[in-house]
């Protein structure tokens, strides 16, 4: 890319057919998710508590149960400058300084009356779980006490096996799929009585038609960023892409939400338009991003012309819209099973087998290096990553950075030092980069 049109000439903004759809689009269905959440509580309607992993949006949207998610609308808080207010009132609870932040934003602002900056959390009328986050479970159970809502746990299978191999030609594929088709029918029963209607398998059809083209457009949002300059930053549009992807999830303002993203960063592409001025380094991040300083995170990047092209966290806190996620509509129940498992697997099992996925998108997005960003509050996401910066260092000469915050929890901010090991970071790429011209 040239940065330059087919004319050679840089365009203007006003040339542009689709400059700033997606960050208007983005902002007025987010807000309006809100207003649906807020306006379901005051109308005391059912809402289902759900997680960005493993939320079966298809079932709930069947029975046109809104749904609120607990991580959305914690990094939420801590974007705003809020997250503090709800992490010391669940500690003044008891909660432990060590445990997820998530947790103690979520139950903070339950504790507190339930006012968000965005609008008013409703009271759940029912719980859906995975066992995709060892959290999860003990967090769904927090809700359970306080509201004494019905909560639903799918048990997904995980991977048995030395390596990662998990696959519809599998030997317990099969089985596994039948284990997880007789809970989706539990919580299907489980709808039908919290809204009292009858379950409509039409209804689910044509949800999971809308995921199936969600996904294609989400999967080539991802791709474009292959392009050189890469059109969007992952970590920032990357955000705003995520959000829409989950509440909106097998709704057709979704999907419309994501052709119009793509046709956006396709424009960008052919005009040669990226996030800064001049991309030097294309960089992977792996783990949750620091959203109590987002802006100021992401700079310390930018200062040295580097895009996050690529993030692990929009693969599995995208819901598995990445892995390519095609229903087959005739046969609506056993399809959503057997999709539940292959996509939740890289996340969920592949945990241990990452750096698999992060070679392919090191090479397949032309990556310089890859960020491995510890949360303090989140071992799950946290264990392991200086040791799959090392394997990759190692046996395929990925240079890698180890940095430590957290999500949402201001106190473990300390801008000097990661500064510093940033700047040490991108002195080694020059060096590299450098060494490889001559």
């Amino acid at each position: 890319m040239t940065g330059k049109g087919a004319s050679g000439i840089a365009p203007a903004s006003s040339e542009l057919k689709h400059a700033g759809a997606t960050r208007r689009e983005g902002r007025r269905l987010i807000d309006q998710w809100w207003q649906e959440l807020s306006a379901a509580d005051a109308e005391a309607r059912p809402v289902a508590n759900v997680f960005v992993m493993g939320s079966i949006a298809e079932v709930l949207r069947a029975f046109d149960i809104p749904m609120s998610f607990p991580e959305i609308a914690a990094l939420q808080t801590a974007i705003r400058g809020k997250s503090m207010d709800y992490l010391l009132a669940a500690e003044d609870q008891g909660y432990s300084p060590d445990i997820c932040a998530y947790v103690k934003v979520d139950v903070g602002l339950h504790v507190t009356g339930r006012e968000h900056p965005h609008g008013r959390l409703p009271k759940p009328s029912l719980v859906v779980s995975t066992n995709m986050c060892n959290t999860y479970i003990k967090w769904s159970e927090i809700w359970e006490r306080m509201y004494g809502c019905p909560l639903f746990v799918l048990d997904i299978p995980g991977w048995r096996g030395t390596g990662f191999e998990y696959g519809v030609n599998g030997g317990s594929f099969r089985s596994d799929c039948a284990y997880v088709q007789g809970q989706l029918r539990e919580l299907i029963v489980m709808c039908e009585q919290v809204t009292g209607r009858a379950f409509d398998v039409d209804r689910l059809r044509e949800v999971m038609g809308e995921v199936n083209r969600m996904s294609e457009m989400y999967r080539e949002i991802l791709a474009e960023n292959k392009n050189r300059p890469a059109p969007f930053n992952s970590l920032t549009e990357g955000v705003v892409h995520m959000g829409v992807a989950n509440a909106y999830r097998g709704h057709p303002e979704g999907s419309r939400f994501m052709e119009a993203a793509r046709d956006e960063l396709r424009e960008r592409v052919h005009a040669g338009i990226g996030p800064i001025p001049d991309e030097r380094f294309r960089l992977l991040f792996v783990g949750p991003a620091c959203y109590t300083n987002f802006r100021r995170f992401v700079e310390m990047f930018e200062e040295w012309g580097a895009v996050f092209v690529a993030a692990e966290y929009a693969s599995y806190g995208g819901g598995g819209l990445d892995r390519g996620i095609h229903y087959d509509l005739a046969r609506p129940i056993e399809s959503l099973a057997e999709q539940i498992l292959l996509s939740s697997q890289t996340s969920f099992s592949g945990i241990f087998h990452s750096h698999q996925w992060q070679t392919g998108v090191v090479r397949d997005w032309s990556v310089d290096g890859i960020c491995f960003h510890g949360v303090k509050s989140c071992r799950t996401t946290s264990t392991g990553l200086p040791d799959a910066r090392e394997w990759l260092m190692r046996n395929e000469n990925i240079p890698g950075l180890f940095i430590q915050s957290d999500l949402v929890d201001a106190r473990l901010w300390a801008e000097a030092q990661l500064k510093n090991r940033i700047d040490a970071f991108f002195e080694s790429l020059q060096g590299r980069k450098a060494s490889a011209r001559r």
